[in-house]
């Protein structure tokens, strides 16, 4: 899925957990400021970079060492994956 899609799918599926549908241009520009873009790190970044740790409840983590990021899958995530993988 790339980003263009991953946009349209955000709004689409927030229709459902909302009482009004979501502008897709709002929800691009919601997922540039948290992973960011070439020009502008995100929210995520800019934690890892202050050595922060990021956790997003129990769909995951993200986590610096040094120059590398991490991801590690949290408790949901994995048991979804493993449910209908």
């Amino acid at each position: 899925m790339d980003k263009a899609r991953l946009v349209e799918a955000t709004a689409e599926k927030a229709v459902h957990h909302g009482t009004r549908p979501l502008d897709v241009a709002d929800v691009e520009r919601v997922i540039d400021a948290l992973f960011g873009t070439v020009e502008y790190p995100g929210t995520i970044a800019q934690a890892l970079k202050h050595d922060e740790s990021v956790v997003l409840g129990s769909f995951g983590s993200f986590r610096s060492d040094g120059r590398d990021a991490a991801f590690r899958a949290g408790r949901a995530l994995v048991e979804y994956l493993d449910e209908n993988g």
